[in-house]
Protein backbone atom coordinates (compact mmCIF):
# COMPACT_ATOMS: atom_id res chain seq x y z
CA UNK A 1 0.00 0.00 0.00
CA UNK A 2 1.51 3.32 -0.99
CA UNK A 3 1.84 6.18 1.46
CA UNK A 4 -0.86 8.34 -0.13
CA UNK A 5 -3.48 5.59 0.11
CA UNK A 6 -2.41 4.85 3.68
CA UNK A 7 -2.87 8.48 4.68
CA UNK A 8 -6.31 8.62 3.07
CA UNK A 9 -7.49 5.52 4.90
CA UNK A 10 -6.04 6.80 8.17
CA UNK A 11 -7.80 10.15 7.85
CA UNK A 12 -11.15 8.48 7.14
CA UNK A 13 -10.69 6.25 10.20
CA UNK A 14 -9.69 9.15 12.44
CA UNK A 15 -12.63 11.26 11.36
CA UNK A 16 -15.33 8.70 12.10
CA UNK A 17 -16.10 9.82 15.68
CA UNK A 18 -16.61 13.54 14.91
CA UNK A 19 -18.37 13.02 11.60
CA UNK A 20 -20.69 10.40 13.05
CA UNK A 21 -21.55 12.70 15.93
CA UNK A 22 -22.45 15.45 13.47
CA UNK A 23 -24.57 13.24 11.22
CA UNK A 24 -26.04 10.52 13.43
CA UNK A 25 -26.39 11.97 16.92
CA UNK A 26 -28.94 14.23 18.53
CA UNK A 27 -29.06 16.06 21.83
CA UNK A 28 -30.65 13.90 24.53
CA UNK A 29 -34.01 15.57 25.30
CA UNK A 30 -34.20 13.68 28.58
CA UNK A 31 -30.99 15.08 30.00
CA UNK A 32 -31.50 17.45 32.91
CA UNK A 33 -29.05 18.79 35.42
CA UNK A 34 -30.13 20.44 38.66
CA UNK A 35 -28.11 21.80 41.54
CA UNK A 36 -29.28 22.51 45.07
CA UNK A 37 -26.75 25.31 45.38
CA UNK A 38 -26.68 27.35 42.17
CA UNK A 39 -23.88 29.89 42.01
CA UNK A 40 -26.24 32.64 40.88
CA UNK A 41 -29.92 33.38 40.96
CA UNK A 42 -31.64 32.40 37.74
CA UNK A 43 -30.30 34.46 34.85
CA UNK A 44 -28.31 36.85 37.05
CA UNK A 45 -24.88 35.27 36.68
CA UNK A 46 -21.80 36.24 34.73
CA UNK A 47 -22.09 36.39 30.96
CA UNK A 48 -20.62 33.43 29.08
CA UNK A 49 -20.06 34.15 25.39
CA UNK A 50 -20.18 31.00 23.26
CA UNK A 51 -18.42 30.91 19.91
CA UNK A 52 -20.48 29.84 16.90
CA UNK A 53 -18.53 31.79 14.31
CA UNK A 54 -15.70 29.39 13.45
CA UNK A 55 -17.38 26.39 11.80
CA UNK A 56 -18.19 25.01 15.25
CA UNK A 57 -20.19 21.79 14.78
CA UNK A 58 -21.49 21.87 18.37
CA UNK A 59 -24.02 24.68 18.84
CA UNK A 60 -25.94 25.61 21.99
CA UNK A 61 -29.26 24.76 20.33
CA UNK A 62 -27.82 21.59 18.81
CA UNK A 63 -25.40 19.04 20.16
CA UNK A 64 -24.11 21.28 22.95
CA UNK A 65 -27.61 21.94 24.31
CA UNK A 66 -26.69 20.07 27.50
CA UNK A 67 -23.68 22.35 27.97
CA UNK A 68 -26.05 25.32 27.91
CA UNK A 69 -28.56 23.65 30.24
CA UNK A 70 -25.90 22.90 32.88
CA UNK A 71 -24.63 26.49 32.90
CA UNK A 72 -28.12 27.99 32.96
CA UNK A 73 -29.06 25.73 35.89
CA UNK A 74 -26.24 27.43 37.77
CA UNK A 75 -27.56 30.89 36.92
CA UNK A 76 -25.13 31.84 34.15
CA UNK A 77 -26.21 33.98 31.23
CA UNK A 78 -25.29 32.66 27.79
CA UNK A 79 -25.02 34.45 24.47
CA UNK A 80 -23.66 33.21 21.17
CA UNK A 81 -21.19 35.04 18.98
CA UNK A 82 -21.14 34.20 15.28
CA UNK A 83 -19.02 37.15 14.22
CA UNK A 84 -15.30 37.86 14.14
CA UNK A 85 -13.79 38.01 17.62
CA UNK A 86 -13.09 41.64 18.46
CA UNK A 87 -12.57 43.67 21.61
CA UNK A 88 -16.07 45.04 21.12
CA UNK A 89 -17.67 41.59 20.81
CA UNK A 90 -16.01 40.50 24.07
CA UNK A 91 -17.23 43.50 26.06
CA UNK A 92 -19.35 42.46 29.02
CA UNK A 93 -18.37 38.79 28.84
CA UNK A 94 -16.67 37.07 31.75
CA UNK A 95 -15.86 33.82 29.93
CA UNK A 96 -15.41 33.15 26.21
CA UNK A 97 -16.02 29.53 25.21
CA UNK A 98 -14.94 28.08 21.87
CA UNK A 99 -15.48 24.38 21.17
CA UNK A 100 -14.20 22.36 18.22
CA UNK A 101 -13.60 25.33 15.95
CA UNK A 102 -12.62 24.18 12.46
CA UNK A 103 -10.69 25.87 9.70
CA UNK A 104 -12.96 24.33 7.06
CA UNK A 105 -16.18 22.51 7.91
CA UNK A 106 -16.44 20.97 4.43
CA UNK A 107 -12.87 19.71 4.09
CA UNK A 108 -12.18 16.97 6.60
CA UNK A 109 -8.44 16.83 6.07
CA UNK A 110 -5.70 17.26 8.61
CA UNK A 111 -6.60 20.99 8.91
CA UNK A 112 -3.33 22.33 10.24
CA UNK A 113 -4.55 25.82 9.31
CA UNK A 114 -5.96 27.92 12.15
CA UNK A 115 -9.68 28.40 12.61
CA UNK A 116 -8.89 31.84 14.06
CA UNK A 117 -7.20 34.73 12.33
CA UNK A 118 -4.00 36.16 13.76
CA UNK A 119 -5.96 39.24 14.80
CA UNK A 120 -8.51 37.12 16.69
CA UNK A 121 -5.76 35.21 18.49
CA UNK A 122 -4.13 38.44 19.63
CA UNK A 123 -7.48 39.93 20.62
CA UNK A 124 -8.24 36.96 22.86
CA UNK A 125 -4.77 36.94 24.36
CA UNK A 126 -4.97 40.65 25.17
CA UNK A 127 -8.49 40.27 26.58
CA UNK A 128 -7.30 37.51 28.94
CA UNK A 129 -3.86 38.79 29.86
CA UNK A 130 -4.52 42.52 30.10
CA UNK A 131 -8.26 42.80 30.79
CA UNK A 132 -8.93 39.80 33.03
CA UNK A 133 -11.13 37.78 30.71
CA UNK A 134 -11.25 33.99 30.83
CA UNK A 135 -10.90 31.64 27.87
CA UNK A 136 -12.40 28.15 27.89
CA UNK A 137 -10.82 26.42 24.89
CA UNK A 138 -12.37 23.03 24.12
CA UNK A 139 -10.97 20.95 21.31
CA UNK A 140 -10.82 17.33 20.27
CA UNK A 141 -9.10 14.81 18.03
CA UNK A 142 -7.87 15.94 14.64
CA UNK A 143 -8.89 17.99 12.70
CA UNK A 144 -10.19 20.16 15.57
CA UNK A 145 -6.84 20.09 17.36
CA UNK A 146 -5.03 21.34 14.28
CA UNK A 147 -7.51 24.16 13.84
CA UNK A 148 -7.09 25.26 17.48
CA UNK A 149 -3.31 24.89 17.65
CA UNK A 150 -2.40 28.52 16.94
CA UNK A 151 -4.74 29.87 19.60
CA UNK A 152 -3.55 27.28 22.13
CA UNK A 153 0.08 28.05 21.30
CA UNK A 154 -0.41 31.74 22.05
CA UNK A 155 -1.00 30.72 25.66
CA UNK A 156 1.91 28.27 25.67
CA UNK A 157 0.10 24.98 24.95
CA UNK A 158 1.39 22.60 22.27
CA UNK A 159 -1.63 20.73 20.93
CA UNK A 160 -1.08 17.40 19.18
CA UNK A 161 -3.09 17.22 15.94
CA UNK A 162 -3.93 13.57 16.30
CA UNK A 163 -6.19 10.95 17.81
CA UNK A 164 -5.64 9.65 21.36
CA UNK A 165 -6.87 6.27 22.48
CA UNK A 166 -6.17 3.76 25.19
CA UNK A 167 -3.87 0.98 24.07
CA UNK A 168 -6.18 -1.62 25.62
CA UNK A 169 -9.34 -0.12 24.13
CA UNK A 170 -11.00 0.14 27.53
CA UNK A 171 -13.34 2.87 28.78
CA UNK A 172 -11.68 6.25 29.24
CA UNK A 173 -12.17 6.85 32.94
CA UNK A 174 -10.03 9.52 34.58
CA UNK A 175 -10.02 9.28 38.35
CA UNK A 176 -7.98 10.04 41.42
CA UNK A 177 -7.62 6.33 42.17
CA UNK A 178 -6.15 5.70 38.71
CA UNK A 179 -3.81 8.65 39.11
CA UNK A 180 -4.81 10.32 35.82
CA UNK A 181 -7.04 12.93 37.50
CA UNK A 182 -5.16 15.30 39.78
CA UNK A 183 -6.02 17.27 42.89
CA UNK A 184 -6.31 20.87 41.68
CA UNK A 185 -8.53 23.95 42.12
CA UNK A 186 -11.13 22.48 39.75
CA UNK A 187 -11.44 18.96 41.18
CA UNK A 188 -11.05 20.17 44.78
CA UNK A 189 -13.71 22.88 44.61
CA UNK A 190 -15.18 23.33 48.10
CA UNK A 191 -18.32 21.23 48.46
CA UNK A 192 -18.09 19.95 44.88
CA UNK A 193 -15.04 17.68 44.77
CA UNK A 194 -14.66 15.52 41.69
CA UNK A 195 -13.36 11.95 41.93
CA UNK A 196 -13.98 10.57 38.44
CA UNK A 197 -14.86 11.77 34.94
CA UNK A 198 -15.41 10.08 31.58
CA UNK A 199 -13.77 11.13 28.32
CA UNK A 200 -14.28 10.07 24.71
CA UNK A 201 -11.34 9.92 22.28
CA UNK A 202 -9.82 13.34 22.18
CA UNK A 203 -6.17 14.27 21.84
CA UNK A 204 -3.30 15.37 24.04
CA UNK A 205 -1.07 18.38 24.50
CA UNK A 206 2.05 19.61 26.24
CA UNK A 207 1.17 22.35 28.73
CA UNK A 208 3.38 25.31 29.64
CA UNK A 209 5.35 24.87 32.85
CA UNK A 210 3.15 27.30 34.78
CA UNK A 211 -0.07 25.44 33.94
CA UNK A 212 -1.87 23.25 36.48
CA UNK A 213 -2.55 19.78 35.10
CA UNK A 214 -6.12 18.53 35.55
CA UNK A 215 -6.01 15.21 33.68
CA UNK A 216 -3.24 13.33 31.90
CA UNK A 217 -2.97 10.57 29.30
CA UNK A 218 0.14 8.66 30.32
CA UNK A 219 1.60 5.37 29.12
CA UNK A 220 -1.85 3.78 28.82
CA UNK A 221 -2.44 5.95 25.74
CA UNK A 222 -0.99 6.39 22.30
CA UNK A 223 -1.70 9.21 19.86
CA UNK A 224 -1.97 8.63 16.11
CA UNK A 225 -0.65 11.69 14.29
CA UNK A 226 -2.68 13.27 11.52
CA UNK A 227 0.40 14.08 9.48
CA UNK A 228 1.57 10.56 8.67
CA UNK A 229 -0.31 8.06 10.83
CA UNK A 230 2.66 7.35 13.07
CA UNK A 231 2.01 6.89 16.77
CA UNK A 232 3.54 8.48 19.82
CA UNK A 233 3.23 7.53 23.46
CA UNK A 234 0.81 9.40 25.68
CA UNK A 235 3.53 9.64 28.31
CA UNK A 236 4.08 13.29 29.20
CA UNK A 237 0.87 14.41 27.47
CA UNK A 238 -2.18 15.80 29.22
CA UNK A 239 -5.73 16.40 28.04
CA UNK A 240 -6.88 18.93 30.60
CA UNK A 241 -5.14 21.90 32.23
CA UNK A 242 -5.81 25.33 33.69
CA UNK A 243 -3.58 28.38 33.49
CA UNK A 244 -3.51 31.73 35.28
CA UNK A 245 -2.54 34.22 32.58
CA UNK A 246 -1.83 37.81 33.53
CA UNK A 247 -5.06 39.21 34.93
CA UNK A 248 -7.14 36.38 33.44
CA UNK A 249 -7.42 32.63 33.25
CA UNK A 250 -7.45 29.85 30.64
CA UNK A 251 -8.73 26.28 30.64
CA UNK A 252 -7.85 23.90 27.81
CA UNK A 253 -9.71 20.60 27.52
CA UNK A 254 -8.81 18.30 24.63
CA UNK A 255 -12.00 16.22 24.59
CA UNK A 256 -15.23 17.92 23.58
CA UNK A 257 -17.27 14.78 24.29
CA UNK A 258 -17.02 15.39 28.02
CA UNK A 259 -19.55 18.21 27.89
CA UNK A 260 -22.39 17.17 25.61
CA UNK A 261 -25.24 14.69 26.21
CA UNK A 262 -26.15 12.84 23.03
CA UNK A 263 -28.18 9.91 21.80
CA UNK A 264 -26.03 8.24 19.18
CA UNK A 265 -26.98 5.84 16.38
CA UNK A 266 -30.06 3.70 15.86
CA UNK A 267 -29.81 2.31 19.41
CA UNK A 268 -29.75 5.83 20.92
CA UNK A 269 -26.57 5.04 22.80
CA UNK A 270 -25.93 7.61 25.51
CA UNK A 271 -22.70 9.52 25.06
CA UNK A 272 -21.44 12.38 27.19
CA UNK A 273 -22.80 13.78 30.43
CA UNK A 274 -25.87 11.51 30.19
CA UNK A 275 -23.75 8.33 30.30
CA UNK A 276 -23.80 6.23 33.50
CA UNK A 277 -19.99 6.49 33.70
CA UNK A 278 -20.12 10.30 33.53
CA UNK A 279 -22.21 11.20 36.56
CA UNK A 280 -19.67 13.82 37.70
CA UNK A 281 -18.98 15.39 34.31
CA UNK A 282 -21.67 18.07 34.64
CA UNK A 283 -20.36 19.23 38.02
CA UNK A 284 -16.83 19.06 36.60
CA UNK A 285 -17.98 21.45 33.86
CA UNK A 286 -19.41 23.84 36.45
CA UNK A 287 -16.24 23.64 38.54
CA UNK A 288 -14.27 24.74 35.49
CA UNK A 289 -16.65 27.67 34.92
CA UNK A 290 -16.45 28.65 38.59
CA UNK A 291 -12.66 28.73 38.44
CA UNK A 292 -12.70 30.76 35.24
CA UNK A 293 -15.32 33.11 36.68
CA UNK A 294 -13.70 33.64 40.08
CA UNK A 295 -11.41 36.57 40.87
Amino acid sequence: MNNRIFKSILLIWLLIPISQLSAQSVADPGFRFETERPRYKNGEGSLVLYDEGHNNPFTLKGQYAAFAQVLEADGYRLETNSQTITAESLMGARVFVTANALHDLDNWGAQAASAYTDEEVETLYDWVHQHGGSLFLITDQMPAAGSASKLAARFGFKLINGFAQRKDGQTEIFSRSRGNLTANPVTDAAGFAIDSIRFWTGTGFVPPSEAIIVSSLGEDYEVSLASDGSKISGKGLVNGAILPCGRGRVCLMADAGSFYALLRGIKSEKRGMNHPDATENAQFLLNILHWLDER
